[in-house]
């Protein structure tokens, strides 16, 4: 730990930092030390109330990115928040595995945002943020939005095969949040093998889907070119005769309620792949 860091810890210390806030009491100073922690603070939050967000906040893959335009960023390094004294921290990865630890020794309340593997954890995940926010009403507001949209979705969808595919040439199956994208759409994924993987290739030459999901996470890439650097001589004419859904980054990079974004994204064009 540098001195610097010592310095600030044993300073709130001293000074009055005080304990986390209670669970009623609005936090007035949040920061939020990634941009999937971003998203919640930007959406639940008046500006008021944000003291920080993180330097990612304004990405093309940050959904709640034209909300995080004018307000202060900072870095998820412990001199920087301590140095600011936020009321509350909120995080998903940002800090690293130690700074949650580190907060609550210097007085600081973090709030940690769930991993969410599927529609139901991230419908919870956005009442418990809301509620520890201290804005209940807003996280069930966007959980009937969610499931409002969701419902309609099912009275429409036509069902095909799929392959999910990222811009670095990877796939995924069951067991995953991309996985349950694609059924929510009415849609069957393509990749079998639960987790991550590279694209199947050899597979492709023989058994291609009835479309390709491409999921890019930088406006600036030469998707085109991107696109064709991962095509395999075994599976050329094959992709190159797809159609394509196009998924904005920030739909799927993070499990928020951003996700139905891609989820009618895929349904609609499902709806148009015969």
């Amino acid at each position: 730990m540098s001195r610097f860091l010592l310095t600030c810890l044993f300073g709130l210390a001293a000074f009055g930092a005080g304990p986390a806030i209670a669970a009623d009491e609005p936090a007035a100073r949040v920061v939020s030390l990634d941009y999937c922690a971003d998203q919640f603070v930007l959406k639940l939050l008046p500006r008021h109330r944000i003291l920080a967000v993180s330097p990612d906040a304004a990405e093309s893959y940050s959904y709640m990115r034209d909300a995080a335009v004018g307000v202060r960023r900072i870095r998820p390094l412990a001199e920087d928040v301590l140095a600011i004294q936020p009321d509350l921290v909120v995080r998903s990865y940002g800090g690293g595995p130690q700074a949650t630890a580190l907060f609550d020794r210097a007085g600081i309340a973090v709030l940690q945002i769930p991993y969410a593997g599927n529609f139901e954890d991230i419908r919870q995940s956005i009442v418990t943020i809301a509620e520890r926010l201290n804005v209940p009403e807003q996280g069930h507001a966007i959980v009937r939005d969610m499931n409002a949209r969701l419902g309609a979705i099912r009275q429409s969808a036509t069902k095909q095969n799929v392959l999910y595919m990222t811009s670095g040439g990877a796939t995924s199956g069951p067991g995953t949040l991309v996985h349950e994208m694609l059924l929510a759409a009415g849609l069957d994924n393509y990749e079998q093998r639960p987790g991550w993987h590279s694209i199947p290739l050899e597979r492709l030459a023989y058994d291609r889907p009835d479309a390709v999901a491409a999921a890019y996470f930088d406006d600036n890439v030469d998707k085109a070119a991107l696109w064709s650097s991962m095509r395999h001589p075994l599976a050329q004419r094959q992709l190159r005769e797809l159609p394509i859904v196009v998924l904005e980054g920030a739909w799927t990079s993070c499990g928020g309620w951003f996700l139905v974004d891609a989820v009618e994204a895929l349904a609609s064009s499902g709806n148009d792949v015969q």
